[in-house]
């Protein structure tokens, strides 16, 4: 019995994830405590820090909750922080949790009028360029206002719809009745392929537009609500501290969609093929005739409700979170939506992610806990006041590549927080590395999937496979956009803050 059973444990572990990674994972498991008697607690709390960002750069083998979940347990139980410590860093960051489990949900339930406005975005425009920048621009507005992930989610339901629709007529074959998978179809594989790397393009331009939109508001990324939570910065002081950074890297952004399509360059320029644009607008035209007044009725609420949430956040009128709420009720209630289990599949997105999030703020305490960046910080905050903002910037943006960007702000305005309580630095400066942080966080980021989990949702959702979105190709066509936007934002945090 136990032979067969150890084997059966071995493969429930971690699921589908590869071998090699499990024994990884439970050779981490088995190294710590070993360390933590023979080593101490400072350096085994750096090797856990390696190995936490380690589960995160490895996200599409397992997702990093529960590897990340089993390190943070295991660190609670040899001691290198307590309960009381993981709970006061979750109560700190509350808001930012009210924010993924609310404004997500919320959003979800205005999808309806978000599919339409991107629809009419990619059949109205002919232009490519002009397209392009316009998904851009639109992402970037919406993300602003809204949720990088959720914004993301609404695009990557706008290509799978339009490739489910292009893919069933072109299999129908020339006959009615007949089957014929479309990459085997020479009449239609070119066009196939054509409409893949149509998509694919305004795919990257879409979610680097939700990280030059994100960055711009406290409502744009999670860190940025924690960012500000812990700055005591509202919507409209967020907005105008960053926009020295954040409007130039989003006008060179824009410039660098405009050129890699004029270009072609890194997988960009691809145009929508005329017989596609035939079968979706024809699509369009039918799901316009079967919009009767309810489904109207339902648009113009969402359309009412989308209003109340910018003037709700820009005046700051309650917790991002509540407002978030409050667009579910209002949607929910005058959309007829009452059934528990149809109102409960708006969480779904959000809460796995949230899930992570307190996984984090655990790893968090353990940084606290042991003093692990002190030393950095302070060798950081130890250089002159005008260099201190660019070393942040390139601190943060180089390990947000390799890691979550909100794992890595929060633990440097953590630290930063605590030098101010600290009297170590003045209010002035700590504004300065605040805006370094969020900054550097958010944009170098875009480099690989690890970095933003709007990448990495686009990277493990439906349409990647369908339009052969790889990880290496993703982090390719992302090559200019980290340039620029990396580029750019240290000049304006080296000289223009």
């Amino acid at each position: 019995m136990s032979e067969a059973m150890l084997p059966a444990l071995a493969h429930n572990f971690l699921g589908q994830a590869p071998g090699w990674y499990k024994r990884t994972i439970i050779a981490f498991l088995l190294l710590n405590p070993l360390a933590m008697w023979l080593l101490g607690p400072y350096i085994t709390g750096w090797l856990l820090i390696i190995e936490f960002i380690f589960t995160l750069a490895m996200a599409l083998k397992c997702y990093p909750l529960l590897p990340g979940g089993l390190l943070a347990l295991e660190a609670l139980a040899i001691g290198m922080t307590s309960p009381e410590a993981l709970y006061k860093e979750v109560l700190g960051n509350f808001p930012v949790i009210l924010l993924l489990m609310f404004m997500v949900a919320g959003i979800y339930f205005m999808k309806d009028l978000l599919l339409l406005t991107f629809t009419k975005l990619i059949l109205g425009v002919r232009s490519k360029s002009t397209l392009a920048l316009l998904f851009s621009l639109v992402a970037a507005v919406l993300s602003a206002f809204l949720d990088a992930l959720t914004v993301t989610a609404v695009i990557i339901t706008v290509a799978v719809g339009f490739y489910g629709v292009y893919h069933k007529v072109a299999s129908a074959g020339p006959s009615e009745g007949a089957s014929v998978d479309p990459d085997e179809n020479p009449l239609h594989r070119e066009h196939l392929e054509e409409f893949r790397a149509f998509l694919r393009s305004l795919l990257m331009h879409g979610a680097v537009g939700t990280a030059l939109g994100g960055v711009c508001t406290l409502v744009g990324e999670p860190q940025n609500l924690l960012i500000a939570g812990v700055a005591g910065w509202d919507f409209i002081q967020f907005f105008t501290l960053m926009a020295p950074v954040s409007m130039p890297v989003l006008a060179a952004g824009l410039l660098t969609c405009l050129l890699l399509e004029k270009t072609s360059w890194f997988g960009y320029g691809a145009r929508l093929p005329r017989p596609v644009r035939r079968v979706l607008e024809d699509f369009a035209a039918a799901e316009q005739a079967k919009r009767r007044a309810p489904q109207k009725a339902a648009l113009l609420i969402q359309a009412i409700a989308a209003v109340l949430l910018v003037i709700g956040l820009a005046l700051h009128l309650a917790e991002v979170g509540f407002i978030g709420l409050m667009v579910i009720i209002l949607i929910a209630s005058f959309n007829g939506i009452i059934d528990e289990h149809q109102i409960g599949k708006s969480f779904q997105e959000a809460l796995p992610f949230t899930s992570l999030l307190v996984v984090f703020f655990a790893i968090v305490a353990v940084i606290h806990e042991q003093h692990l960046f002190s030393p950095i910080i302070h060798a950081v905050l130890a250089l002159p006041p005008e260099q201190q903002p660019s070393m942040f910037f390139i601190a943060n943006g180089v390990l947000s590549m390799i890691s979550d960007n909100v794992f890595v702000a929060t633990v440097y305005i953590s630290e930063v927080k605590q030098s101010l309580d600290a009297g170590e630095i003045t209010r002035a400066q700590f504004e300065q590395l605040a805006i370094a942080i969020n900054t550097g966080t958010n944009l170098p980021s875009v480099a690989t999937p690890n970095g933003q989990a709007a990448f990495l949702f686009l990277l493990t959702s439906a349409i990647a496979p369908l339009v052969r979105l790889s990880y290496g190709r993703m982090v390719f066509m992302a090559l200019p956009y980290t340039l620029v936007l990396g580029g750019v934002g240290l000049i304006a945090v080296t000289w223009w803050l």
